[in-house]
């Protein structure tokens, strides 16, 4: 095996020192001030797997900086301190460090909770939908805003913090905001040159050092680059400037790209690991304090490469630790084969936009450690020893073979194709998916060096075949087709007229169908991803593609993984026709040949567009005949048969309810985990919630 040592070398961070260079940045998690207790748990266990320094999200540090409806951290008063010290103590007692990163977001804050005037260094307008704008700060807004950010910094060494960031990246921070010239048009001390729009960062570093630098070290997170070339920050001048005149400021420099969406850029966009090094690697050229960078790090070859090419002191992660929290620990104890690897798919972004719980498509415990006491490398042993069928061998059966396994049962998995990964396997042959192979890849590999587990490919099962093999309890995982009728979320009757043209499905798409020449209609009326993925796939293959949406924008769910702007202006670098707030209708001929006839969603004249093709990317159904014909026999009590029935049978994955691959993935492992469990806590849900406390 390489020599993986260098990367548990303990380094110092000004007056404290970290175990090793495994370092959890800030990252939101959907938690934050409504649910401590889930926090503290989830960052507990990050620290529990080997991460030497843990962070918190964005901590807002007033009432004027408040991102409600997010979820995030706070740390207005003293009021807010009980809350922060359960993350500490929960990570301290593994012997971690404790990071917060203290945010006053300027006019990125709504304030739509608290209902204070946002603060910007020029007036402009609210960084969200809301026709309201920030005021311009004057000195004494100045004066009291480095006035809350040291009060905060105090209040965060007393929870017991021992790292606190200074922020300026992401353009969501009022440092950040001073920093760009197209947010700071000031003509004072604080606008203008470079100098002038840094003197608010240096000032805070300053401030933060004086009040808490003898016990904690002061970090600084800074965006070197804007990713907007000429137009914006770059790190070749004006982020290595920065870098140049703040040097040995901070005790920590954690350095990125800028905005959100390009320092968490998504697989499909940026398939590379560690892509943003190019960006960073300067960093250490200039500053003699250690640096932490991340960039969807996943490989140990490459973390260590960097440690000793001096690019990095820290390998820093946010999703990768969210996928495996226990990747520091695999690492050290050899067990790379282990590691459940981040497949860049943002789902966890989209949960903090939406303002839940954190959750993984890797990882269905990311957020489930307090409230259902899931831990992502135990599980509870089985009750009973007995042996266990599971039917279909897509995502959710998968998991559930696996964790059904790891707790001590004997497991049959049966898959009707020729191949593991159900819906995984079939998706990540797209253009941009190749990365969501891991998903799979990294489950079958453990059910191949598991001794209790039985494959059978090529082997779909009807309920007589069930019955023979005689095994007591079946989880039937057999997944979802797409439809091909057009019912969706625009129509829930049929489109007229389908029988006009070749229809296809994602199914068939995704099965390698040929497609003849001509215009291929491709109708999202999900809204979902898959729908711009099939476009975009079929658009680089050489067809002419024209895409149809009921939705405003193309594909709206990827706003949440930050990536809507780059899907849409692929599409249209592609020469995809676009069509916007629009339903099929029906199918009709003019002239001599098939069309689409297209309605308005808001009135409009209708629209007729020729095509050859329809690809309909509309709703799924369940393919659950087997399970409804399992469950019969029990509603029957099998009186009939010679053969005894299943004792029980469980639907899961996308058979049970069609949704993301996250979902199938948790629903696998939820089935396995409430196997043999109390049924009635089972029917109550088997989760805790947080209450809040009537104390004012």
């Amino acid at each position: 095996m390489p020599n993986y040592d260098v990367l548990f070398e303990a380094v110092k961070i000004g007056p404290v020192t970290a175990k090793n260079r495994f370092y959890q940045v800030p990252h939101c998690c959907g938690m934050g001030h409504l649910r401590p207790q889930a926090h503290a748990a989830m960052r507990g266990m990050k620290a529990q797997g080997g991460w030497a320094v843990v962070s918190t999200e964005e901590t807002e540090i007033h009432p004027s900086s408040d991102l409600s409806p997010a979820v995030e951290q706070r740390l207005w008063d003293e009021r807010d301190i009980p809350a922060l010290q359960l993350m500490t103590q929960s990570v301290h007692e593994h012997g971690a460090l404790a990071a917060i990163e203290l945010v006053h977001n300027g006019h990125h804050s709504s304030n739509l909770y608290s209902r204070t005037p946002a603060l910007a260094p020029s007036s402009r307008s609210l960084d969200i939908i809301y026709p309201k704008q920030a005021r311009a700060m004057d000195k004494a807004d100045i004066r009291e805003f480095r006035r809350w950010h040291k009060a905060a910094a105090i209040r965060a060494k007393q929870a017991g913090f021992d790292i606190v960031y200074v922020y300026a990246g992401h353009e969501m921070s009022l440092p950040h905001h001073f920093l760009l010239p197209e947010y700071n048009q000031r003509i004072d001390e604080y606008g203008g040159s470079l100098e002038n729009r840094l003197r608010l960062t240096k000032e805070l570093l300053q401030d933060t050092q004086e009040a808490i630098g003898d016990s904690c070290a002061v970090a600084f997170r800074f965006a070197v680059d804007q990713m907007l070339g000429s137009d914006g920050m770059q790190a070749h001048e004006e982020g290595r400037a920065v870098v140049e005149m703040l040097a040995d400021i901070p005790d920590l420099w954690d350095v990125n790209v800028s905005g959100w969406g390009n320092d968490s850029a998504t697989s499909r966009f940026q398939p590379d690991s560690g892509y943003q090094t190019e960006y960073t690697k300067f960093v250490k050229q200039v500053t003699n304090k250690p640096v932490v960078g991340v960039g969807r790090l996943t490989s140990p070859d490459m973390m260590v490469s960097l440690i000793k090419q001096g690019v990095l002191d820290f390998i820093g992660a946010a999703r990768p630790s969210i996928a495996d929290p226990f990747l520091p620990n695999k690492i050290q104890q050899q067990r790379i084969e282990e590691i459940r690897e981040c497949i860049g798919c943002n789902v966890c972004v989209s949960c903090d936009n939406l303002g839940v719980p954190i959750r993984c498509t890797q990882n269905p415990t990311m957020g489930e450690e307090w409230r259902r006491g899931w831990h992502p490398e135990k599980i509870a042993a089985a009750k009973t020893p007995q042996s266990v069928l599971v039917v279909g061998a897509g995502p959710a059966g998968l998991e559930c073979a696996l964790q059904l396994a790891n707790r001590g049962y004997e497991v049959v998995l049966s898959e009707a194709s020729k191949q593991l990964g159900g819906r995984v396997i079939s998706e990540s042959n797209l253009k941009g998916l190749a990365i969501w192979r891991r998903v799979s890849d990294y489950r079958i590999y453990q059910l191949q060096q598991m001794d209790n587990v039985n494959i059978y490919l090529d082997s779909a099962l009807d309920v007589q075949q069930v019955l023979e093999l005689g095994i007591e309890h079946v989880f039937v995982a057999t997944g979802a087709l797409w439809r091909k009728d057009g019912i969706g979320r625009s129509s829930r009757t049929p489109i007229l007229g389908l029988d006009q043209v070749a229809i296809y499905t994602p199914d068939d798409i995704m099965s390698g169908a040929s497609l003849g020449p001509g215009p291929i209609v491709i109708y999202d009326d999900e809204q979902g991803y898959l729908g711009s993925v099939v476009a975009d796939h079929l658009s680089d293959l050489g067809h002419d593609v024209i895409f149809v949406t009921s939705a405003s924008i193309v594909s709206p769910f990827t706003e949440l993984t930050l990536e809507q702007k780059q899907v849409q202006r692929g599409l249209v670098a592609q020469g995809v026709g676009i069509y916007t707030n629009k339903i099929i209708a029906n199918l009709s001929q003019k002239s001599g040949h098939v069309g689409v006839d297209l309605k308005c969603e808001y009135g409009g004249e209708d629209q007729w567009l020729a095509c050859a093709s329809l690809v309909l990317v509309t709703e799924r159904e369940s393919a659950s005949p087997l399970y409804e014909q399992l469950q019969q026999l029990q509603e029957d009590n099998g009186t009939s048969l010679p053969t005894p029935i299943p004792m029980s049978v469980t639907l899961i994955g996308d058979a049970l309810a069609p949704g993301l691959i996250a979902d199938a993935v948790f629903s696998g492992h939820q089935g396995a985990q409430e196997f043999e469990a109390d049924p009635e806590r089972v029917q109550q849900g088997l989760f805790k919630r947080e209450m809040p406390s009537l104390k004012t």
